[in-house]
């Protein structure tokens, strides 16, 4: 809804790697591999947007990459998202505010309070998170950014009365993702998945989901919706349907009412069926889904097949963070502290200008 997806017109995306930087970029023209921290964005102009390490924002359109910085309007400098509007201005969300880029000049969004009633959900709004610690998102309506907060979970008091002095907000959003219906889902530090509607809140929650085999609170970092409608949380061990709008919301307690089927694991190498976690995910324009996990590489989900990509930043095991489809269906990765990784040849390697 947010995004613009246009045929990527450059001539293609490997040729890129072991370029140069030619052209403005700050104080210099050369950046290390490690500065980039990876692809934030393909606007429609197929220009790639990274974040380039405690500088700012790079765009680099094929030839040149110019830098932009504080000093130039950024609003901040740890970039959680980038999105287009249908005019083509790009809006840059941070944990120091929303700015949106004309192309020309960055301009800083002032934030609304919003109450209840500014929880509407039209298809040219834009919304962002600023951090990962707020009680609930932002919706821009192209005049007015609202901040919103999240009706009562139905864990609250549970979860408050068990941790009367959490140093983090439950609500906290990791993740946003709208559907193919166009329902906007939010990932939470711990009280689950949040469905918006327009109208009703639904709420999911399963422990397997939050927590990890090995403790603490995953959250809800990824969300994805496959090909036969099943939705995916945080690990391949359940798809999840969510049952027929007249139905999915239990109005007595805004739990959604869904079925779930197993998923997809691997065998390990003590013989165990493993289920991989997930940070991030995209679904490819095959319908493939393409799992990137913290500490093992990449997982592609081709039918009912999972297929490892290992990652590696020189001998040792790339830790990533991210993953992005680009206007040509290219699948980049971002790697936790810095770098970038790109799909060659059906496998990932280490992306530089």
């Amino acid at each position: 809804m947010s995004y613009r997806s246009i045929p990527f017109l450059f001539l293609g995306i490997l040729p890129l790697l072991g370029f140069s930087c030619k052209g403005p970029v700050g104080s210099g023209n050369h950046m290390q591999a490690d500065s980039i921290a990876g692809i934030l964005f393909q606007d429609s102009q197929n220009n790639y947007w990274f974040e380039i390490k405690e500088k700012g924002v790079g765009r680099f359109n094929g030839r040149e990459l110019a830098l932009f910085s504080k000093a130039d309007g950024l609003c901040g400098l740890r970039i959680i998202s980038v999105q287009e509007d249908k005019e083509g201005n790009l809006y840059f969300d941070t944990t120091d505010g929303v700015c949106r880029f004309d192309g020309n000049s960055f301009t800083s969004l002032e934030v609304v309070k919003g109450s209840a009633d500014k929880w509407q959900l039209h298809p040219d709004d834009l919304w962002f998170r600023m951090g990962w610690d707020q009680p609930g998102p932002y919706r821009f309506d192209g005049t007015n950014l609202y901040s919103l907060e999240f009706p009562q979970a139905p864990l609250e008091k549970e979860f408050h009365a068990k941790y009367p002095n959490a140093s983090y907000n439950p609500y906290g959003i990791y993740s946003m993702y709208f559907d193919s219906d166009g329902v906007l889902w939010f990932g939470t530090a711990s009280f689950g998945l949040c469905r918006f509607d327009g109208e009703n809140f639904g709420w999911l929650y399963e422990e397997h989901l939050t927590q990890t085999p090995a403790g603490g609170d995953f959250g809800i970092r990824s969300i994805v919706e496959d090909e036969a409608g099943h939705f995916w949380f945080c690990n391949t061990r359940y798809r999840f349907e969510i049952l027929p709008d007249s139905t999915h919301i239990r109005k007595e307690s805004n739990w959604l009412n869904y079925r779930k089927e197993e998923g997809a694991g691997y065998t390990d190498s003590q013989g165990n069926t493993s289920f991989p976690y997930f940070m991030s995910i995209v679904k490819d324009d095959e319908g493939d889904l393409w799992m990137l996990t913290y500490d093992e590489g990449v997982w592609r989900k081709k039918g009912e097949e999972l297929i490892h990509y290992p990652v590696k930043d020189g001998e040792k095991t790339a830790l990533l963070f991210s993953i992005y489809k680009d206007n040509e269906g290219t699948i980049w990765l971002g790697e936790h502290g810095g770098g970038t990784y790109v799909l060659k040849d059906d496998a990932f390697h280490r992306f530089t200008f």
